[in-house]
This record gives structure tokens, sequence and C-alpha cells, in this order.
């Protein structure tokens, strides 16, 4: 029986049964210095699907940077069936220069799938499309909320989408949201493309979270073990089912001031519920803001210094047979007891 063909990207060849970093070049920048977008390769012995994992697409979301290192260190991987693609840094620009967009201030995922000819974010765009997702059956990209915000674990699916759906059971992060499509956005190009894609939303801009990148580096075990990309322990599901939201909604700030909340990402809430007060600099005037509806509070800003408008709170509509609670406490309990998260003992 003949083996596997040696995987090709950015014109080398990954033989099988091993593992190399490609150098995708970008750009180059002003001063000369090269830009280049790398790609982990891990090419199994065996066969099996292709799965990309991608992090920093916004420059500032480095916590899925610390996702596929820690996932890069899973000794379970050198018996890899099928490939990995593993992209830490799309954004490299954005990384260096610790924001969320380019430097001609587009938004990369606003700019798939791109064009070999158009603007930097249409070129790294293209690059990433072309040579990445275009060689994937799968992806997951991982993302956070902006700087000043942060986001509870999440996984965010196109509706209408089965197969995504059922990937996103696997994965088990808390929360899995529908959301709709964005143009330009990965998502819709990797639709149109025919590949299945997760996104993963967890943390906050610039820092780490250790609960949601624990999550984030188990839900994508399971999803490669639920693969068969990899051999595990257990079952491919999580212990608790995860709670499902069909739409969301923001609580805004009712007026500018100092913004002190009272409820943290994570908690559940009932319509009415105190979530936090806004008062003016003098303490003379104090509004509260109120839950408008019973929900799960998803995302919620950090910044005590608000304008009216601001999104303070964002809030997931769950099913009424969702115990959010329940939930939570047996995914926390999982991550901080199995030893499967450990990061030398992965898979």
């Amino acid at each position: 029986m003949p083996g596997r063909a040696p995987f090709a990207i950015g014109g080398e060849a990954v033989a099988p049964g091993t593992r190399r970093t490609v150098d995708l070049p970008v750009s180059v920048m002003s001063d000369h210095t090269p830009v280049t977008m790398s790609v982990h390769v891990i090419h199994g012995r065996r066969p099996g699907p292709t799965l990309f994992v991608s992090a920093a697409i916004h420059g500032d979301e480095v916590i899925g940077a610390e996702i596929v290192r820690r996932l890069l260190r899973a000794p379970g991987l050198a018996r890899l069936r099928g490939t990995l693609l593993a992209v830490p840094i799309v954004n490299a620009f954005g990384f260096l220069n610790q924001t969320r967009y380019l430097p001609d201030r587009r938004d990369l995922n606003r700019s798939f799938p791109g064009h070999s000819g158009g603007s930097l974010a249409a070129r790294l765009a293209n690059i990433f499309v072309s040579e990445v997702v275009a060689r994937a059956d799968v992806g997951i990209d991982l993302h956070s909320a902006a700087i000043h915000r942060t986001n509870f674990p999440q996984i965010r699916v196109s509706p209408g989408q089965k197969r995504a759906l059922e990937l996103a059971e696997v994965f088990g992060a808390p929360v899995i949201l529908t959301s709709k499509l964005r143009e330009g956005s990965l998502r819709q190009v990797a639709r149109e493309m025919g590949v299945e894609m997760l996104l993963y939303e967890a943390g906050e801009g610039l820092r780490f979270d250790e609960f949601a990148v624990r999550a984030g580096v188990a839900g994508i075990h399971r999803v490669m073990r639920h693969l068969g990309m990899v051999a595990g322990k257990g079952a491919a599901r999580p212990r608790a089912r995860p709670m499902h939201a069909a739409s969301s909604f923001w609580c805004r700030a009712p007026a500018g001031g100092l913004f002190r909340p009272y409820r943290s990402a994570g908690d559940e809430v009932a319509a009415g519920t105190v979530l936090g007060v806004v008062s003016d600099p003098f303490g003379e005037v104090e509004t509260e803001i109120l839950a408008e509806e019973p929900g799960l509070v998803v995302g919620r800003s950090n910044l005590p210094v608000v304008n009216e408008g601001d999104g303070l709170f964002h809030i997931a509509r769950l099913r009424a047979q969702d115990d959010a609670n329940a939930t939570i406490d047996r995914l926390a309990a999982e991550l901080e007891g199995d030893p499967l998260f450990d990061e030398d003992e992965i898979i």
C-alpha cells in the first residue's frame, strides 16, 4: 500500500510523519523588514481530515496565540491522522503593534476572500484563504473581545449549519451562540468554500485568561478526537452539554460617567436585574443599568469611564431548559480537575 503524499504549501513539501513551520511571504515593511505568515504543519503518516486552527486575525486578540502554543505541545500529535495547519498569528502587523487592525486601518475579518492585487488587508486575506483555508476540511478560528471588553467562552455558528452545530456541541464551550454571517468575514468565505468552521470567542484583547485558554485547548482536542485525528481517553463530548442561544442583545450606558459593574461575564440574570450603575463624577446622579430580559452575560465592558450609548453588557437569550449555573459549574470542574488539560500530558 503506497504511503501518503507530502503536504504541499507555500512551495514546500512536508513529508508524512513530520512537522515543519512554513513561512509564507506577505509583504516588506517600509524599513525593508520582511513580514511573513507562519504556518506550522503537522502531516500525519495516516490519512485523515485537514484541520486549520488560526488566531490573531485581529492583532490584539492574543489569547488565541496562547491556545495554539499549548495545542502544538501535545505529545499525541506525533500519532496524528490527517493534517493540522496551525497559524498562531495571522495578522502580524496588528500583533506587533498591539492593535486590532492593519496599518491601513482595515479590519482583516471584513476583507475576505481578498485579492492578490488589492489593499494590504486584501492581499493578506488572499494568502490565508489560498494557502490555508482552501487546503482544509474543517477550521477553528480563535478570537477574543476587543481591548477593555471580555467575552465568556462561546462558540459562534451560522444559522442552518447542522454539521457546524454538531462540531460546536463536541467543542464543549459553555455557550453556543447562533450569529449571522457578515460580509467579508472568514466564516462567510469558509462556508462558500465548503469548509466547516467554528469561531471561538473568549477573554479580552491583549490579555490571557486561564479558564478561556483551557476551554479553547480542550475544545480543539475534542474536535480532533471526534474527527478521528487523535486518540484520547473518554468520550469526545464534554460532561456538560453547552447552552444554546439563538440571539443576544446589548445593555447600553444610559448616560456618560463612571461605570461600576455588579455582574460578570458568565452570570445568569433575570429580567430587571441591576447589572451595574453609571454615576456622574460628583456622585450626585446615579443611573442603574437593568437587564431588559433574562439571559446569560456573555460579554462585558471593563472600562470604568463610559459614554452614553456604550455597550456595557452583552446578554444571550438562553433556551428555557438550559441551567446556566449547573452547566458552568460542571465545565469549570472538568477544566480544573481533568489531567487531559495539563499542558504536558495532553492527549
